[in-house]
């Protein structure tokens, strides 16, 4: 089979060339169409929400700080999942977002019901948005 091959194609040099200029062609116009990103980011959309409740225990941040942020952010639009974790001093609240969410207008959202629950707070704890950033960076 391969020597057939071989020899059909020594018989016809000229419609092998020919179609070796064409596929090397379209190889190109392929490459000049293709998007590419070196570093592509397949990270979910998400907002990160850090609440700086100073000197409190990481059940008392959980009570009165966390679980008010959590509850809320529940019912962000497009909000698919609601993280959160509390620590010595600080809450972190992590929503993410369906599929094909504007990063920009999760961030508006969130913010939007940010306003809303800031005002249950205790005076001390300070929430603020998180970078404006992928996983990627």
């Amino acid at each position: 089979m391969i020597a057939a091959i071989i020899r059909w194609s020594l018989r016809n040099r000229l419609l092998v060339l020919l179609s070796a200029m064409l596929m090397a062609a379209l190889g190109w116009w392929a490459v000049q169409k293709a998007p590419l990103d070196a570093l592509p980011d397949l990270s979910d959309v998400h907002v990160i929400i850090k609440v700086g409740y100073p000197s409190k225990a990481p059940q008392v941040v959980e009570d009165q700080v966390t679980y008010p942020f959590t509850t809320t952010m529940l019912s962000v639009p497009d909000a698919k999942t609601v993280r959160d974790f509390s620590m010595f001093g600080d809450s972190y609240v992590y929503v993410l977002f369906e599929d094909g969410t504007d990063p920009y207008w999760a961030r508006a959202r969130v913010l939007e019901y940010l306003s809303q629950v800031q005002s249950t707070l205790p005076p001390q704890a300070k929430a603020s948005l998180g970078p404006d950033a992928t996983g990627v960076g």
